[in-house]
């Protein structure tokens, strides 16, 4: 049905089934548009899928898979109903109205939403309801791709995150299901005709290594793109979000006319590419729009996927890597087609981080187990830089600026989105360095603090005294030290640290409170207690 409602949006709005590989084709429905239709249909799209997505069901912005894993790690595995019939329908009229993104994404999403809803209806425990989840994904890449082993993967590797036996076989059962259904309805062919594998000479794996080099820095400039860029759109933005997929519909609109191959998912023409069809700047000029068309719909609140992109930018760079070698290594490196198939897979690494998933999903679509050798060790060169370079994938970097740490339990990952300055409470009354004890006490007893700063006129701490020094002093019967003297050190905090910081050395100061020093400078700017930090966590925990 999925399938069904893109090919039919897109034949709404372009005339044709499949627009990408046609190049600047006229839409036989809207002549008289000529070929400024393609700028007109983003606009018309979001103005159809922005209110959709922003009245009903927010969550499906975007491209789906850190949602489903967020459900998984954070909510129990629970998704609200309504995100099935809403991603289907914004995702579908997105990607058929131009959005350059992938139906995997949504595909997972769906399916793990329609496990999520089943196991609520049948009330089932809370690890079954997680397990209803990766079932859900694993069978909507298995039915997607005709590839069930990579369903089960996906779901393991990236959704549930282990590879429990318990939960392999349900998946498992899940994917085979998926699969049996998907191939009865489209058949046992994959969905992408793709080229016939070769491979010459084991020492044509230094050729494909340096390959895993190269996808590494696609899928670190694709991740930073796309975050960066919508940093920047979310800063730019400030009309109201459901009007802002046909704002931006604007700009990719702009973007299609150009480069019309960026219309949809780009199958078609990923399958050009790895025929030899485009020469290399072409190829190269294909990667990088589709860089910055995938990321400009994501950016406007596009709603679809990264896994597709992420194999159209690996066909575009192995087929552009593959035809340089092939030009100067004739005898040594195969044909371009070859290594185009091993990029796709590589990129795909390189921005998820999911070597297994990445190894098997190229291998059940092309058949050839010759592939094997090169596809592993481009993908295992790809996936351990890229391990280097981020400790993020392109999934779980958008949990993260969300301050959702996957790896850290809950209480770790939201004081760690909180900073002091956030939580810090006024400076208590500061003490003058001179201030005699006889003034000392007197400020003590008017004082509701148990511990007063001690600040000299340019704003610099020289230190904090205690209620218990004071004390100390007149039992020794000194009465002649003044503030500074009675001072003692204190560790200071910084306004730009996070909470996560701020713990360890609240709870190992005797002080009530710590002072707080500004970001780049050594003036004090608050107070930090136990009290007020709590309040802070309590606050972000019970936020909407």
């Amino acid at each position: 049905m999925f399938r069904e409602m893109i090919r039919g949006v897109t034949y709404l709005s372009t005339g044709h089934l499949q627009y990408g590989a046609t190049g600047r084709s006229l839409d036989p429905l809207l002549p008289g548009l000529g070929i400024w239709f393609v700028v007109l249909a983003p606009v018309v799209g979001g103005l159809i899928y922005g209110p959709l997505v922003s009245r009903f069901a927010p969550e499906a912005r975007g491209h789906g898979v850190p949602e489903v894993m967020y459900a998984v790690n954070r909510l129990g595995g629970r998704i609200r109903p309504q995100v099935p019939v809403v991603k289907s329908l914004a995702s579908a009229v997105c990607i058929g109205s131009g959005g350059s993104v992938g139906r995997e994404g949504p595909i997972v999403q769906i399916g793990s939403a329609l496990g999520s809803v089943t196991g609520q209806l049948a009330r089932v425990s809370e690890s079954q309801l997680r397990l209803l989840v990766a079932c859900g994904a694993a069978g909507g890449i298995s039915a997607t791709f005709n590839a069930p082993i990579a369903g089960v993967f996906f779901a393991l590797e990236l959704i549930l995150r282990n590879f429990e036996t318990r939960s392999f076989g349900l998946v498992v059962l899940s994917s085979v299901t998926a699969d049996a259904i998907g191939r009865a309805a489209f058949g046992s062919l994959p969905f992408l005709k793709l080229a016939a594998f070769n491979f010459t000479s084991p020492l044509e794996l230094v050729l494909y290594a340096g390959l895993g080099v190269l996808a590494t820095g696609v899928g670190f400039a694709f991740v930073r793109v796309l975050y960066t860029g919508e940093d920047i759109a979310d800063r730019l933005w400030t009309g109201p979000e459901w009007l802002r997929p046909a704002a931006g519909g604007i700009l990719l609109g702009l973007l299609l006319l150009a480069v019309p191959q960026m219309y949809g998912v780009g199958y078609p023409v990923l399958q050009l590419a790895i025929a030899g069809h485009y020469a290399i700047l072409v190829l190269v000029g294909l990667l990088a729009a589709k860089i910055l068309a995938t990321s400009m719909t994501m950016w406007i609140g596009g709603s679809g996927g990264v896994f597709a992109p992420s194999l159209f930018m690996g066909a575009m760079l192995g087929s552009a890597y593959g035809a340089i070698a092939h030009e100067l290594l004739p005898h040594l490196a195969s044909s371009a087609g070859a290594y185009g198939l091993v990029g796709m897979g590589a990129v795909f690494a390189a921005a998820a981080r999911a070597p297994i998933t990445a190894v098997l999903i190229i291998f059940e679509l092309t058949g050839d187990y010759r592939i094997i050798l090169p596809l592993m060790i481009a993908i295992v060169v790809a996936t351990a830089l890229s391990n280097l370079l981020s400790g993020d994938t392109i999934y779980t970097l958008k949990l993260r600026r969300r301050g959702v740490d996957l790896d850290a339990g809950d209480l770790s990952s939201l004081m760690a989105q909180i900073t002091v300055a956030e939580a810090m409470g006024e400076i208590p009354s500061p003490l003058a360095p001179e201030q005699s004890l006889r003034s000392v006490i007197a400020r003590f007893a008017v004082e509701r603090s148990e511990v007063l700063p001690v600040i000299d006129s340019r704003g610099t701490l020289l230190g904090i005294v205690a209620a218990v020094d004071v004390e100390q002093a007149i039992t020794q019967g000194h009465d002649g030290p003044s503030a500074v003297e009675l001072a003692h050190a204190s560790h200071e905090l910084r306004a730009d640290e996070s909470l996560k910081d701020a713990v360890p050395a609240l709870a190992n100061s005797e002080d009530e409170g710590l002072p707080v020093l500004a970001a780049h400078s050594d003036q004090v700017v608050g107070w930090l207690t136990h009290r007020r930090l709590l309040r802070a966590y309590n606050e972000r925990m019970n936020r909407p």
